[in-house]
């Protein structure tokens, strides 16, 4: 993926699960409020999620502190189970989600850079994500 004029980043993360307990846990509202941070100080304040092309997502992400706040939304452009999941944010930044079956099945993610924001630290940020999601897939 690669939208003009965008820098793209890619992370991702191998997960010892089976691809449907992972598909599960990414996708529904109640887990997604355990797993989607980057560490103990954020939480979920709200998640929505209507996984279907034309489906609309928000989830209201939150410093516990109060310190900082903002809703991640957008609409989804292709969903194929168990395999692939892409949307577009609100602000026009597009994201690919790709899950390769296999032992263990990996995610990569790769999404459009937000220009006003250092690239390292989105790129840590939503490593972080994803190794909380493991975290939580994993924890057995």
């Amino acid at each position: 993926m690669s939208t003009p004029g965008k820098t793209a980043i890619t992370v991702t993360v191998e997960i010892d699960a089976p691809i449907e307990q992972i598909w599960k846990l990414w996708t529904t509202p109640a887990d997604i409020m355990q797993w989607n941070n980057t560490d103990t100080d954020w939480h979920n304040l709200k998640v929505e999620n209507d996984l279907r092309p034309g489906g609309e997502f928000l989830f209201a992400m939150a410093k516990k502190d109060g310190s900082e706040q903002f809703d991640f939304k957008g609409t989804y452009d292709e969903v194929k189970r168990h395999e692939l999941i892409s949307y577009t944010l609100d602000d026009g930044r597009r994201t690919i989600n790709t899950f390769k079956r296999g032992n263990p099945v990996i995610i990569t993610e790769t999404f459009d850079a937000h220009a006003g924001l250092s690239t390292d630290m989105q790129c840590k940020f939503c490593q972080g994500v994803l190794d909380s999601f493991k975290r939580y897939t994993e924890r057995g």
